[in-house]
């Protein structure tokens, strides 16, 4: 299946990542696992693994679990993934686990994730493949009970900061303001309220609200670009993920800087989000389309934004 970390393909600070081509020709030979036995033990030593008993386990495991479009979708969604930028914000003790003897995801890439990750453990497990068979499972037993024995013992689940949170913001911004815009709060409120967001403060002609889940930001603030139509209303909406610190109910820090920063850039009726709001939601039916790398006033580094195409509303 898959490899599940925290990035997938290359970057010049994720050398282990793989290139385009790579992936895809990865992909081909996954689905090689659904051929004639034969062909499909030959997929899968294509794969880097050679051990005959997980060759075989490799096989009935995507089998079993998976059907050749599910698993092409997999791979397609995991692609988009990276989640990299958010990892130092995790503030809670945290285990990686690698085996040494993975040959499908390098063990520098768990060790990478570890080192990331404020408050992580990093345990290779000697003699352990990509699906941990054999003593494998005993080994992973025997670690997470370690674990959460020395976390329970030594506090460290109270060892977190409740004043930072990680969260995605939501800034909107009326486009060429009008007398009608005194309406427009009640609209905003009901949608905040339907999408389990919390408005912090007002900004000029719009407002900053923040939200646990980046989906239903990008669905919220859909949501309000098209009720405010009817008042003949045109608003633009930025959104990032990242670490905020709260104080007073306030929000303040660079994810935030950066969020405003990102609704600069949109156009009017548009939803301009992150790159890495947009891998947050990899895998859902939320669709893109990148506008392109920006510099990001007062913000390090270069940031690609996305406009979002489609965010359909939830049923119920």
């Amino acid at each position: 299946m898959p490899a599940k970390s925290a990035g997938l393909l290359w970057a010049p600070d994720f050398p282990w990542g793989r290139s385009d081509d790579a992936y895809q020709r990865e992909v081909d030979q996954a689905l090689g696992v659904f051929a004639p036995r034969a062909k499909a033990r030959e997929a899968v030593r294509a794969l880097d693994i050679q051990d005959e008993d997980e060759v075989e386990a490799f096989i009935d495991f995507v089998r079993y679990g998976s059907s050749p479009g599910m698993l092409a979708a997999l791979y397609r969604m995991n692609r988009e993934i990276d989640v990299r930028d958010v990892l130092p914000t995790v503030r809670v003790p945290a285990l990686v686990l690698h085996g040494s003897e993975d040959q499908i995801v390098p063990v520098e890439v768990g060790a990478y994730t570890a080192q990331r990750l404020p408050s992580a453990q990093f345990v290779e497990l000697p003699g352990v493949g990509h699906l941990a068979l054999k003593a494998g499972g005993t080994h992973i037993q025997a670690e997470v009970e370690r674990f959460l024995t020395d976390v329970w013992q030594t506090g460290g689940w109270e060892d977190t900061e409740p004043d930072r949170i990680l969260a995605t913001v939501l800034f909107t911004d009326i486009v060429d303001s009008t007398p009608k815009a005194i309406e427009l709060g009640d609209h905003c409120w009901r949608e905040l309220l339907r999408f389990r967001g919390r408005e912090i403060g007002t900004t000029g002609d719009g407002f900053l609200a923040v939200f646990d889940g980046p989906a239903r930001a990008i669905r919220c603030a859909s949501a309000i670009v098209e009720a405010v139509h009817e008042l003949e209303l045109s608003i633009r909406a930025g959104l990032h993920t990242g670490e905020c610190e709260v104080t007073d109910g306030k929000v303040a820090g660079i994810a935030v800087h950066t969020g405003a920063r990102v609704i600069a850039h949109a156009n009017a009726d548009e939803v301009l989000v992150s790159s890495t709001v947009k891998d947050l939601v990899a895998g859902s039916d939320i669709a893109f389309t990148e506008r392109g790398t920006y510099e990001l006033k007062g913000i390090p580094g270069n940031w690609r934004l996305f406009a979002v195409d489609r965010a359909p509303q939830p049923t119920t």
